[in-house]
């Protein structure tokens, strides 16, 4: 059975590699705009389950997994930073805070759609002013959901977590393996 990965992020490879020794990389084309008024939880995994079905539709004998990760606080979504400015804003509201990450995850075998919403809580430091211009200038943030990178030099940020790490990065793996019954 060939296994595909509806992403190109190079940690949900990374993470997917962990499981599936073998799979190729088959990024979906989809509108990944939020719906105004859903709940963020729906949201992050009708984009997981939108992913999976645009690639499974293509490769129907395939298992295609897709996923999605958010960032969130004050039911705000934090997505990719627009620019610096943008980094820095995002960095300033998670400073000294918790927010949730969400992540849904989508898996398509042999017809059938089965869907993982994994909701962990992170806390940040307090920061300063200069430790998030520090953290900007390596242009990290600038690529991430809510500008920063766990698994990255944004890990000194983060004064704990609760729930899971792989999740934050992108991929809940425990929870995939079990559905993929690996």
């Amino acid at each position: 059975m060939q296994y595909l990965l509806a992403s190109q992020s190079p940690r949900r490879q990374e993470l997917l590699s962990l499981i599936v020794p073998e799979f190729h990389v088959c990024p979906a084309d989809i509108d990944e705009q939020l719906c105004p008024g859903a709940p963020l939880e729906n949201e992050v995994v009708r984009l997981a389950a939108a992913k999976a079905q645009a690639v499974a539709a293509l490769h129907p004998d395939a298992i295609v997994i897709g996923s999605d990760t958010m960032v969130t606080i004050d039911g705000e979504a934090l997505g990719k930073p627009e620019d610096a400015a943008d980094a820095a804003r995002m960095l300033r509201l998670l400073s000294g805070r918790t927010h949730k990450v969400l992540t849904g995850a989508a898996v398509i075998q042999n017809g059938t759609l089965q869907t993982i919403l994994n909701i962990t809580e992170v806390t940040f430091r307090t920061l300063s002013a200069s430790e998030i211009t520090a953290y900007i200038a390596t242009g990290e943030p600038l690529d991430k959901a809510g500008a920063y990178g766990i698994q990255g030099r944004g890990a000194p940020l983060v004064k704990g977590i609760c729930g899971d790490y792989y999740s934050v990065m992108g991929l809940p793996v425990a929870q995939l393996y079990e559905i993929l019954c690996l």
